[in-house]
């Protein structure tokens, strides 16, 4: 359903050392150029709410997404968290640089 990687696991335990912990929200963002895709923020549960408890964390997906999207993998890239699913958001990204009248360079 949910696998948040070792790696990223110490990134998020890092975050929270001097903070409260707080429910980390897994979301799809439209994502304008580059299309939809799957980004964390902090947020409060909602009725529409799964509740996702890995190592600790609590991790909230709406539960209609986490039908269509399971499983999810949060892992670390060099660009940061990296969140893949089995949704197909290639297919729904509209055209890339394309769809933003080319402005992207």
């Amino acid at each position: 359903m949910l696998e948040v990687t070792e790696e990223a696991q110490k990134e998020i335990n890092s975050y929270f050392e001097d903070k409260d912990p707080s429910p980390i929200r897994i979301y799809l963002e439209s994502g304008g150029c580059s299309g939809p895709r799957l980004v964390l923020a902090l947020d409060e549960k909602t009725d529409d709410d799964e509740v996702l408890e890995v190592e600790g964390q609590t991790y909230l997906v709406e539960k209609a997404l986490l039908e269509e999207a399971t499983p999810i993998k949060v892992e670390m890239s060099y660009m940061g968290f990296q969140i893949t699913s089995s949704l197909a958001l290639e297919e729904m990204a509209g055209g890339g640089c394309g769809g933003c009248g080319g402005g992207c360079s």
